[in-house]
């Protein structure tokens, strides 16, 4: 009676895997991928590009949005997520370091760039004294603004700064005598209501339902601020890291990209796809 038991547990269990219409994914020990991601833009992209790749080779995917940029990192070191999509390396290191996490970068992906944007002004030049500009309130990101806010010629930071560390304490003339309202990121969409300009980050922009092509000024995002997937360093070398990786460096991501979300900056391995066309 027992080995029929055991038999028929057997059958049970190869007629019925774990859901339906579920194929042998390339990591047999991975069948359900937890993907965290900000609202907007980079969960897009895991929805309408990534998800499809993995789940024709047998994963289930499931995406979890975020409207912080705290929660994600938390939820991927306690295991709620396995791999997350909204941070740049300079976010990553300063934050893990901080909360004493394990989390590596897998790959960087395709990022909209922070950007300058007004409900109140037609251009830059428009800028008058006492104007108030509004920017992220996190350290990485301000530095960010900070940098675009020299290149435009609105002040002067002083001399040998810190691109990446650079705070508002850093600033060496300010001939607009402009006031600076530093914000929590997901709010800056919000504050151009009552602010004359405001930087707002590329996914928190596009996700209120701004354009690119609606900003006054665009950073020149280099590699150091691109956004990346991160995942548990314990995680890095599984097939299952490995497989979300692909799906990003396929041609049918880069022709979603390109379909789905132009001006975004590209990493180099889309460019390499795109020169082997």
């Amino acid at each position: 009676m027992k080995k029929l038991l055991l038999l028929l547990a057997f059958l049970v269990a190869v007629a019925c895997p774990l859901w339906a219409g579920n194929v042998q994914a390339f990591d047999p020990e991975k069948r359900e991928i937890v993907f965290g991601a900000t609202a907007g833009p980079y969960s897009d992209q895991i929805k309408w590009g990534i998800k499809p790749i993995l789940e024709r080779q047998g994963y289930r995917v499931r995406v979890v949005e975020f409207n912080d940029y705290i929660q994600p990192n938390f939820a991927l070191a306690q295991g709620a997520l396995d791999a997350n999509a909204f941070q740049h390396i300079v976010y990553l290191t300063k934050f893990a370091s901080e909360n004493k996490l394990a989390l590596s970068e897998v790959l960087k992906i395709p990022t909209a760039p922070i950007a300058i944007y007004s409900h109140k002004h037609q251009s830059l030049g428009e800028v008058a004294l006492g104007a108030t500009v509004a920017l992220p309130n996190d350290p990485t990101n301000q530095a960010r603004a900070l940098v675009v806010l020299e290149q435009i010629g609105w002040i002067t930071l002083r001399q040998g700064y810190d691109p990446i560390r650079v705070s508002e304490r850093d600033i060496d003339q300010n001939p607009h005598k402009l006031r600076l309202v530093p914000l929590e990121a997901a709010q800056l969409p919000r504050s151009l209501e009552d602010t004359d300009y405001s930087f707002v980050n590329g996914n928190f922009a596009l996700a209120s339902g701004l354009k690119l092509s609606d900003a006054l000024a665009l950073e020149k995002t280099q590699p150091t601020y691109q956004n990346l997937v991160a995942v548990r360093t314990e995680d890095k070398d599984k097939p299952f890291v490995r497989d979300i990786a692909a799906a990003y460096r396929s041609a049918e991501f880069l022709e979603l990209t390109e379909k789905r979300f132009p001006g975004f900056v590209k990493p180099d391995y889309q460019s390499e796809v795109q020169r082997g066309k």
